[in-house]
This record gives structure tokens, C-alpha cells and sequence, in this order.
């Protein structure tokens, strides 16, 4: 290919929902609730385990961590979602686009972690009752979430090193509702085979690996939980896991059909539908998840309440 007529690609336009352009108004303040109630669900149940004490723990530290993520996550993409339905040019810079992933994956793979940790967490609870406190102790539960955040954050780098040295030079227009490696490396002037090779094993080995501890915590929880004598004891042991793999199998019922696959084999609007899910769907149901089937934060917000109201 003759390099020397190439016209390097300085910003891209990101097309999103190219059949919804009829509703753009309707799906800017749609999207805005649900940003906006993300940010306040996931802030408030972040103060809210951070204020009480009584909720210092390390499955309440772990969920406190996830809500402060999940503000992190969504800020990475759904701000440059809602100008872009209210703006005729929907343009990223190149580099703005690569910032843009990388944040996203390296939060994602930070929630990866996560709840990962969070089945560890439940498992020695449940299976290992006795030897909880000893096991997981305050520092340990520091050093996992300092770990979860360390490793999220080192995740992209290679790839997104690979990415920055493709040639863009004709096609601008990324098929998504936001910079991703797929809909990006589809645009670039060069064979992109080993990016898409790369991109598969870090995700296959991130998201596979992740998920299959949680699914090994939660055979041996069950396992656990059946010989349990009373149905009452039963009913709390499963409670107390209920909202974490609620969570899990939203997340990453999306991400796996999403990043572990060599072959784009599904349609572009299939793409934009899982990556509202994961990007949007799971972050906002979240404080909803922790809030309303957990009654020990619920209790918590109440007495973060009285107490406002009685000092205000």
C-alpha cells in the first residue's frame, strides 16, 4: 500500500443510533435521568457505608468501592453520549478517543476484580465462618481493592499502545455509541489481525478468568448452603449473596458475548444494544440492587437521615 498517499485521521465521528436520529431530544433527557441517577445512587450508597460505621466491613467496603467505580465508569462514556445526541458534528479526537477506551476498560477491568473479590469475600463468609475474621482482615481488604484498582488501571496499556500505532487514514465514522477497540480497529489502513488476536486473549483471560472464580465461589457457597439444616438459615446465607450475583450475571451476561469472540459475527445494532447494558443498564441498577434488597443499607440511609435532620 503506497504510505505516501495517506491522510492521517485526526478526530473521529461516532455515529451511535443512526436510525433513532428522529428522537435524539427525547433520548438526551432519557439518558440524562438515568446518568443522573446513577451518580446520585452510587454517591450516596458510597457515603452512606463510608458515614456508618455499623457498615464497616469488608463486603460493605468492597460494595462502597464498586458504587465509586461505577461513577468513574460511567463519567468515561455516557458525558460525550449526551452532547453527542444534542450535536450535529459528533466528533472525538484521535486522542480523546484512545483516553476514552482506555478509561473504559481499565474500570471495567477494575469491576472485573471486584466482584471477583466480593465472591471471595462471600465465600469465606459462608464456607469458612469461623475462620472469617482472621482471614479477611482489614488490611487484606485493602491490599485486594488497592490490587483490583492497580490491575483495572494496567489492563489496556498494550493494547491501547497497539492502537495508537495503527495508520487511520480514510473511514472516520465509528459504527458504536462510543470508542471501543472493535468499531475502531475496523477503521484502520492496515492489517489489524494481531490487534484483534491481542484484544481477544487479554479479554478472554480478563473476562473468562473473572468470571469462572466467581462461578467456583458460588458452587462451593451452594454446595455450602444445602447442607444447611434450617430453611431460615438457608433463606439468609443466600441473601446476603443475592445482590452481588445479580449484578454478575448482568455484567457480565453482556461483556462475555461482547469481547470474547475472534469474528465480529453479530449485527451493528446487536453491538449498540450490549454495550447500553454494560456501559449504562448494570451501573444504574446497581445502587438499586444494594439498596433495596439489603436491608442493612437501608437501615444505614435511615440513620443518615434522622441524624441530618436532627443536626440540621
Amino acid at each position: 500500500m503506497d504510505t505516501g498517499n495517506w491522510s492521517q485521521v485526526t478526530e473521529f465521528i461516532i455515529l451511535g443510533f443512526p436510525h433513532l436520529q428522529g428522537v435524539q431530544t427525547f433520548l438526551f433527557f432519557l439518558l440524562l435521568v438515568v446518568y443522573l441517577t446513577t451518580v446520585f445512587g452510587n454517591l450516596l450508597i458510597f457515603l452512606v457505608v463510608r458515614l456508618d460505621s455499623r457498615l464497616h466491613t469488608p463486603m460493605y467496603q468492597f460494595v462502597s468501592i464498586l458504587s465509586f467505580l461505577e461513577l468513574g465508569y460511567t463519567a468515561a462514556t455516557i458525558p460525550k453520549m449526551l452532547a453527542n445526541l444534542l450535536s450535529e458534528k459528533k466528533t472525538i479526537s484521535f486522542s480523546g478517543c484512545l483516553l476514552q477506551i482506555y478509561f473504559f476498560h481499565s474500570l471495567g477491568a477494575t469491576e472485573c476484580y471486584l466482584l471477583t473479590a466480593m465472591a471471595y469475600d462471600r465465600y469465606l463468609a459462608i464456607c469458612k465462618p469461623l475462620h472469617y475474621s482472621t482471614l479477611m482482615t482489614p488490611t487484606l481488604c485493602t491490599k485486594i481493592a488497592v490490587g483490583c484498582w492497580l490491575g483495572g488501571l494496567a489492563g489496556p496499556v498494550a493494547e491501547i499502545s497497539l492502537v495508537s500505532r495503527l495508520p487511520f487514514c480514510g473511514p472516520n465514522r465509528i459504527q458504536h455509541i462510543f470508542c471501543d477497540f472493535p468499531p475502531v480497529l475496523s477503521l484502520a489502513c492496515t492489517d489489524t489481525s494481531t490487534n484483534v488476536l491481542v484484544d481477544f486473549i487479554i479479554n478472554s483471560c480478563k473476562i473468562l478468568a473473572t468470571f469462572l472464580l466467581i462461578l467456583s465461589s458460588y458452587v462451593q457457597i451452594i454446595c455450602t448452603v444445602l447442607r444447611i439444616p434450617s430453611a431460615a438459615g438457608k433463606r439468609k446465607a443466600f441473601s446476603t449473596c443475592a445482590s452481588h450475583l445479580t449484578v454478575v450475571l448482568v455484567f457480565y451476561g453482556s461483556i462475555l458475548f461482547m469481547y470474547v469472540r475472534l469474528k465480529k459475527s453479530y449485527s451493528l445494532d446487536y453491538d449498540r444494544a450490549l454495550a447500553v447494558v454494560y456501559s449504562v443498564i448494570t451501573p444504574f441498577l446497581n445502587p438499586f440492587i444494594y439498596s433495596l434488597r439489603n436491608k442493612e443499607i437501608k437501615m444505614a440511609m435511615k440513620r443518615q437521615l434522622k441524624r441530618t435532620w436532627i443536626l440540621g
